[in-house]
């Protein structure tokens, strides 16, 4: 549930008296008819659940997890599709592939000298990014650090059950 939507949750409590009968008593010569004492009455809960769409506009801090999710799902797919290039040998000359490499070059190259080994390739030109792969898990991390610094000014909606 997002904060655009409230959901309100109300418990009522009904009593239901049945109709009471009415019992012939024998003890006596004479036939009477006396009301019995009604029996316990019968309660019943619902429970009645209201949704309510508030049609506003999101808060300014909403907005920017917004974008940083976006922005940092974006890179994340550009440095997935980076992997996955360099592994199936990719043809360099291609745009698509050049604007890729291009794009999350400068985002792989501060984890490029992390460890003694940033790439593993064969004979066959296929190529496994580690670097790539370490900076994908840091870029995660990072927003991790992002969405949690966000998170620190958002107000916490409180369920109030009556």
């Amino acid at each position: 549930m997002d904060e655009y939507e409230t959901t309100t949750h109300r418990v009522r409590t009904e009593e239901v008296i049945p109709p009471q009968p009415v019992v012939p008593v024998v003890e006596q010569p004479v036939v009477v008819q006396q009301p019995v004492a009604a029996a316990r009455p019968v309660v019943s809960d619902r429970v009645v659940t209201e949704r309510e769409y508030v049609a506003s506009q999101p808060t300014g801090l909403e907005m920017a997890r917004r974008v940083v999710g976006l922005a940092f799902g974006i890179l994340q797919a550009l440095l997935i599709l980076r992997v996955i290039l360099l592994l199936l040998i990719a043809n360099r000359e291609n745009d698509i592939v050049q604007f890729i490499l291009a794009v999350t070059g400068p985002f792989v190259a501060p984890f490029r000298d992390m460890f003694a080994l940033a790439q593993v390739g064969n004979t066959t030109g296929s190529v496994f990014d580690i670097a790539a792969l370490v900076a994908l898990v840091g870029w995660s991390l990072v927003e991790a650090l992002v969405f949690a610094t966000l998170n620190l000014g958002a107000r916490r909606n409180r369920m109030v059950v009556s």
